[in-house]
């Protein structure tokens, strides 16, 4: 799994176009202040262990999370940070997870809608640690 967290100000985003076919067709503009955008790539590898590979990548977060004072989360399914892709059942299974996760963990959590090609507005925050990539 690749990751890149990036602390934002400022979050939109607008289903542009349906890549999968069994992707939600009412799939909703999501915005929100303050929050915590993972763009998530879930590799071919990861389907061997998705439990440990889900454990690492939520450490991630939440100490990022802390670290920033975010309590919003938004987790992005994000197909570009690595050639390798797996398999998007598992990554929407790994994703819809982790939110669950973090759900019980005290945070407020939205997930962008899985199997569409998006338009989206970030507006992130200038300290270093507001943009972390994580190779898990």
């Amino acid at each position: 799994m690749k990751m890149l967290m990036l602390h934002s100000h400022d979050y939109w985003l607008k289903p542009y176009e349906r890549n999968l076919e069994n992707a939600d067709p009412d799939a909703a503009i999501i915005s929100c202040r303050d929050a915590l955008v993972a763009l998530i790539h879930v590799e071919r590898s990861d389907e061997e262990l998705p439990g440990t590979v889900t454990t690492k990548a939520l450490k991630n977060i939440k100490w990022l999370a802390r670290k920033i004072g975010a309590k919003m989360i938004v987790l992005h399914s994000f197909a570009h940070l690595s050639t390798s892709r797996g398999e998007p059942e598992i990554a929407e299974q790994i994703i819809r997870n982790m939110a669950t996760r973090l759900a019980a963990s005290g945070f407020a959590v939205q997930i962008t809608p899985f199997g569409y090609f998006n338009e989206f507005k970030i507006h992130v925050a200038g300290p270093s640690l507001a943009k972390v990539f994580i190779d898990i």
